[in-house]
């Protein structure tokens, strides 16, 4: 790329084409009329009248022709490289190739990713009268009406940064991007009581700053370094200063990394990088999950933090850090000055007790994974009942933790030999033994038969293992870690299509002994576009959804091999009596939310908007833990004539929940019937009989009504599913919905919008 670089520029002709290029396409352009439109295939680009920001798309995808629609830096003091994305719109929509992004003549901003033929993010703004577009020199892209008022700005909508003079108001939120499976989870959020927070998921609360006393607060960055709580007259409460905040800094912005962190950067014009000058937790290790399912967080010789997995128990490099599955007993491992907290969930028990009664209490209880004993003088007791765990170890903390890990068997016991007999002593004869001659021989021969028999083995098995490399030959690992996989080999690893365990999917186990699903997709799809969806579906990582394991490819044949998942699908649990009894309220109502989280993830945590639009109870299966995942989803990508927006996976996910908490097979009376008992105030008929009590009545309520928005015959009156997230984990309320099943709304309904603010003095989003 340098040779390059520097021939361009020693050619004066190539260099007349790229300042005629550059002056062509990235032009500073001062209002955007009507109509304006960018495009992948042009890389064209709207700046800012100073040069110092530009709109236009981006490509940070590890995928090719995958593009998401930004506001990055623009400054010629700026290498390309380090041109740093600070919004994106729709956060994590991405396109594919020859999609633009373009202010129609309605007066929306709309990114449409023509090959699919969707609208994947709009700004919403069609009543509001647009009548151009701007991209400010604070990098604030706004919409402007004819008397040039702002209607739309991207500083009321960020993604996971701050922009000096932008404002994070109340209940608004910067989220981290989804690079991996913890990293979209990070959130920073500023509530009504006047704090700061980073946050894990919704409930874990890791560090926290601001005023409990003041009341609907703002963050802003300053220009000159500085991260201030202010108040309604822009007045500040509280403060903290960057290393640099007193020196002349031309460019900043305050940033939520994938690491779960909060930082400022400033661009240092003499080593040509940013900086980091403050960050909210100077000690990495103590951000929430910074390890994920990998393990403990320590820091190593060079002062560094980093991952390490300490009690891993299996050697497969693909299974998360700690994965207790013992066929033997248990036994308790000891690690001094570690602090292990669950993750997935993210809570655990709490019980005040001595450090020997600790680790009894978690050996005895079939459910703890691990158990920490802070030995600080509060002696609390952490139980752990997830498999998903991770903590920090450093000399200075007092506390202990336990790891339950598998007694391994042992082959041979030293104490426990058994003792020959004395041999009495053998006479000598010096004469010939027939009996001895006739053994020596009958040895002798069943010696050659055995070397025989074991050579003819070695060598059977040897050539059915080298046929079995050719039949490999074909086999690897693409980008994404994905298998591919012959025909030759499914047949095998299913025991040629012996175990069904559902439609068209086989139970099948790997040659390392793992078990898989093997999922006969029973149709023809041209190959470059299954390798292409296949590619992508191996991209997305999630605990809510089935890993995507391998494919197969060949002559016609089209299968996918998922991870298996031990109890099965959802629908047979719900069918079968004695499995149903393991269906427990709590159960239930965590099964709808983690399969919401799999939808939302699809529909908006992904590079691009995915649909799974087939979603059923007999797509959700149910892990040793009874936490869902969902399966065959993005398998519309394959099937483009099939393919669905997220409406239907909303209604889908409506029907699954009624499905779930009646316990009675899908069909229309069913819905009707379950919105009766509920519109009469008898929602508890409704609730499966089976269910041998523990119902949350106001839980129950929450979740029907989630699922009736869900189930609305109009589509647009259907909710997102981030907020079917937030309804279910209790940070939004929801209002009584409407009929959902009235094919008709009269003019007034069909315009009254879907979510309000309330006027309650939480502020808290309603649904109606």
């Amino acid at each position: 790329m340098l040779k390059q670089g520097n021939f361009l520029f020693n050619s004066p002709f190539l260099l007349c084409v790229f300042f005629f290029w550059f002056f062509l396409f990235h032009h500073v352009v001062s209002h955007i009329p009507l109509g304006s439109k960018l495009s992948t295939e042009e890389n064209n680009l709207w700046v800012s009248s100073n040069g110092d920001f530009a709109v236009g798309f981006v490509n940070h995808s590890e995928l090719p022709y995958q593009y998401s629609v930004g506001i990055r830096f623009n400054s010629k003091s700026i290498p390309f490289p380090k041109q740093t994305v600070v919004w994106l719109a729709g956060a994590d929509v991405s396109v594919g190739n020859k999609s633009f992004f373009q202010l129609s003549q309605n007066g929306e901003l709309v990114v449409v990713d023509s090959l699919r033929r969707v609208t994947v993010w709009t700004s919403n703004t069609s009543q509001l009268a647009v009548a151009s577009a701007l991209i400010r020199n604070d990098g604030n892209l706004v919409l402007l009406n004819r008397k040039k008022d702002v209607v739309w700005q991207s500083f009321d909508n960020p993604s996971d940064t701050l922009l000096p003079g932008q404002n994070l108001p109340v209940h608004k939120t910067l989220r981290a991007a989804s690079r991996n499976s913890v990293s979209s989870y990070y959130s920073l959020h500023m509530n009504a009581s006047g704090q700061l927070q980073l946050k894990w998921e919704s409930d874990v609360i890791y560090w926290s700053r601001g005023n409990p006393s003041s009341l609907n607060l703002g963050a802003v960055l300053t220009s000159g370094g500085v991260l201030q709580l202010v108040d309604r007259n822009l007045n500040p409460v509280w403060s903290v200063f960057g290393e640099d905040h007193d020196d002349s800094v031309n460019f900043r912005f305050l940033k939520l990394d994938i690491d779960g962190n909060l930082r400022i950067y400033s661009w240092v014009e003499a080593t040509g990088s940013w900086r980091s000058v403050w960050q909210a937790i100077e000690n990495q290790c103590n951000v929430f999950a910074t390890c994920g399912g990998q393990g403990i967080c320590v820091f190593n010789t060079s002062g560094s933090p980093e991952c390490r997995c300490p009690f891993k128990t299996t050697s497969s490099p693909n299974l998360k850090c700690f994965a207790l599955n013992c066929d033997s007993d248990y036994s308790m491992d000891t690690y001094e000055h570690t602090f292990l907290y669950g993750i997935y969930p993210p809570n655990e028990d709490i019980f005040i007790t001595s450090l020997q009664q600790c680790r009894e209490l978690c050996m005895q209880d079939p459910g703890c994974t691990a158990v920490t004993f802070t030995n600080d003088g509060t002696s609390q007791c952490r139980m752990k009942t997830s498999p998903y765990f991770s903590g920090h170890q450093n000399p200075s903390l007092s506390s202990i933790s336990f790891v339950k890990t598998c007694s391994d068997p042992i082959a041979v016991d030293p104490h426990n030999s058994i003792s020959s007999p004395s041999l009495s002593p053998v006479k000598r004869s010096h004469g010939l033994c027939l009996s001895c001659l006739i053994g020596a021989t009958s040895g002798t021969l069943l010696l050659f038969v055995v070397v025989q028999i074991g050579i003819g083995c070695f060598i059977y098995r040897r050539r059915k293992w080298i046929l079995r490399k050719a039949a490999l030959a074909y086999t690897g690992r693409n980008s994404k870690g994905v298998m591919m996989l012959p025909f030759t080999e499914i047949k095998d690893i299913t025991g040629n299509f012996k175990h069904q365990i559902g439609p068209g999917m086989y139970r099948g186990v790997l040659s390392n002994q793992q078990p898989v699903a093997v999922k006969d997709l029973e149709e023809t799809i041209e190959e470059r576009k299954f390798r292409a969806a296949v590619s992508r579906i191996g991209s997305i990582h999630h605990r809510n959804l089935v890993k995507l394991d391998g494919y197969c490819c060949e002559s016609g044949q089209r299968y996918l091999v998922y991870e298996y998942v031990k109890n099965g699908s959802l629908d047979k649990c719900i069918e079968d009596d004695e499995l149903n009894q393991r269906l427990t309220w709590r159960r239930r109502v965590a099964i709808c939310l983690n399969v919401a989280r799999a939808l939302c993830y699809l529909h908006a945590g992904c590079r691009e908007f995915i649909s799974h639009g087939n979603l059923k109870c007999s797509n959700v299966v149910l892990d040793k833990n009874y936490e869902a995942k969902v399966s065959e989803y993005g398998l519309e990508m394959v099937r483009p004539e099939q393919s669905y927006g997220g409406e239907k996976d909303v209604a889908d996910f409506g029907k699954m929940v009624l499905i779930l908490i009646t316990g009675r097979p899908a069909a229309k009376d069913i819905w009707a019937w379950t919105y009766e008992e509920w519109i009469q105030g008898h929602p508890e008929r409704v609730v499966d009989k089976r269910l041998d009590g523990g119902v949350d009545l106001k839980e129950l309520e929450r979740v029907l009504r989630i699922a009736f928005w869900c189930l609305q015959s109009e589509e647009h009156m259907r909710p997102s599913m981030s907020e079917v997230v937030k309804v279910l984990e209790g940070s939004l309320t929801v209002d009584p919905p409407r009929t959902p099943f009235s094919q008709r709304l009269s003019e007034d309904e069909s315009l009254e919008p879907f979510c309000k603010i309330s006027s309650e003095s939480n502020g808290t989003m309603k649904i109606g």
